[in-house]
């Protein structure tokens, strides 16, 4: 915490004002020069969104992140606070943050006024710089702006007319910061009138007082293009009025997907030191997300957010963890079979089209599980064909004869030495595993044994039966590998 000093120490320390755009500009240049990171955790968006905010901030332009759900809008804003100085000062005692050098409210002005180069200014940190507010539509014009306050006028014996028993909103209190309005289209259509004047003219009305305030703001808005239709929309004297329009987007490839994933699941570090994850295991936890944003099923438009994923890999990390406690192991490595944990994080962050609200939430987002498998075994191991003429064989034949034998249960509580000496009861499977996935780690040669397994039960070639305890594969019911 810096100390506070008079007006006079502030100026001979050659302290240089200036506006909140001109302080994030000279920031972002600083941070280009270096070759220093601008906006740290945002994967994917290197060569897309950045190059466009840094356009925007150069520009002066007050900014809307445009896009679905779950894909960094409220991230890229906060991160944003990273490109204030340090430090500000303001007028000591000011409601609104009043630079010294230009005070702008009554109270900063009659005490510089009064009290000259002795005024005392204080100093606030860029992270009390950041306002945020959620659109909602009860949001009213005293909650954003301001209002006037009767207690305030009958404490200070002030008639209504003075200035001075205003009572400022979330906006005036937000001078020379950072202010954040979130789903912008929620916000009611009269409401949205009121930021006019504000952002193009810094004028602000509190009922009938007609206040010249430039206040120095950062605005930056969210929008999600499906408020658009189903909520309300942004009105388009408001949209002039914004300096950008910045479209986001979700992660293009699964290592990005995966990093994003890794970043801001809430995993601890000894859940990480007890519980191995196999490669193939991260990659088919965001296949899942890329399926559901391509699935018949999902509703495209309301997207599918980043916290599928994040949420989805927590349960998978909850569902060994409980492993290891009711086992009573060190240590345990996540399973194929681990995954039915992942469908409630898949069934709360889906909106479902009517075809896939008639199949049920819980079965659509098995049907999204196993087509994540499917695209993660075809990456490993040739396709298993529909129709096969008898007497040919093909990669997975001895598997599915074993089969016709034999049974084989997987549970879900085994130790990994219990577990993974089941599935090695079936030899033509690790033969298969040792040809194809000769390069893996062991902890994802295991997992791709029972990729191949669940793959094997998706192409109807052995049949597959879940109790709460254990999963079960058999010879298809007509025990005939041949038959379609």
């Amino acid at each position: 915490m810096k100390k506070d000093v008079t007006f006079k120490e502030l100026k001979d320390s050659g302290f240089l004002d200036k506006t909140i755009n001109q302080e994030i500009q000279a920031n972002l240049i600083a941070k280009i020069k270096a070759k220093a990171p601008v906006f740290e955790g945002l994967w994917g968006y290197e060569d897309t969104v950045v190059p466009q905010l840094k356009k925007a901030i150069l520009a002066g332009h007050h900014i809307n992140l445009l896009g679905l759900r779950g894909q960094a809008k409220t991230k890229i804003a906060r991160s944003m606070v990273n490109l204030l100085d340090e430090y500000m000062p303001i007028v000591k005692g000011s409601e609104i943050n009043d630079s010294p050098f230009h005070p702008i409210s009554k109270y900063a002005r009659d005490l510089i006024e009064e009290q000259g180069d002795e005024t005392m200014i204080t100093w606030v940190h860029r992270n009390n710089r950041f306002f945020e507010k959620l659109a909602t539509p009860d949001v009213n014009v005293a909650d954003l702006i301001g209002d006037i306050d009767p207690i305030k006028a009958a404490t200070l014996k002030l008639p209504y007319s003075d200035e001075r028993v205003l009572h400022y909103g979330m906006i005036p209190r937000a001078n020379r910061c950072i202010f954040v309005l979130n789903e912008l289209p929620d916000l009611q259509a009269r409401i949205q009138v009121s930021l006019f004047n504000i952002l193009q003219e810094g004028d602000i009305q509190i009922r009938g007082f007609q206040l010249r305030m430039p206040l120095d703001i950062q605005f930056i808005f969210t929008a999600n293009p499906e408020d658009y239709t189903n909520r309300g929309s942004i009105v388009t004297p408001l949209k002039d009025r914004i300096g950008s329009q910045i479209f986001t987007h979700y992660p293009k490839t699964i290592a990005l997907a995966r990093q994003i994933t890794e970043q801001e699941a809430m995993i601890s570090a000894e859940d990480q030191s007890q519980i191995i994850i196999p490669s193939i295991a991260r990659d088919l936890l965001e296949e899942v997300a890329f399926a559901a944003r391509d699935s018949e099923y999902v509703d495209a438009k309301s997207g599918v957010s980043a916290r599928l994923t994040i949420s989805a890999m927590e349960n998978l990390m909850a569902a060994a963890k409980l492993r290891l406690i009711e086992s009573d192991s060190e240590q345990t490595t996540i399973r194929l079979v681990d995954f039915m944990s992942i469908i409630p994080s898949i069934t709360g962050k889906i909106e479902l089209v009517y075809e896939g609200e008639q199949e049920g939430a819980d079965y659509v987002a098995k049907i999204l599980i196993d087509k994540a498998v499917m695209t993660e075994f075809e990456k490993i191991f040739p396709r298993i064909s529909k129709l096969e003429k008898e007497g040919k064989k093909t990669a997975y034949t001895d598997i599915v004869d074993w089969f016709n034998n034999n049974s084989l249960e997987l549970n879900y509580a085994d130790t990994d030495a219990e577990f993974y000496s089941s599935l090695n009861r079936v030899k033509p499977l690790t033969a298969l595993i040792e040809e194809y996935t000769e390069s893996l780690s062991e902890a994802d040669q295991n997992f791709s044994k029972e990729l191949v397994l669940w793959a094997l039960t998706i192409s109807k070639k052995l049949d597959k039966a879940e109790n709460e305890e254990a999963f079960t594969f058999d010879a298809t019911g007509i025990g005939k590998y041949y038959s379609n």
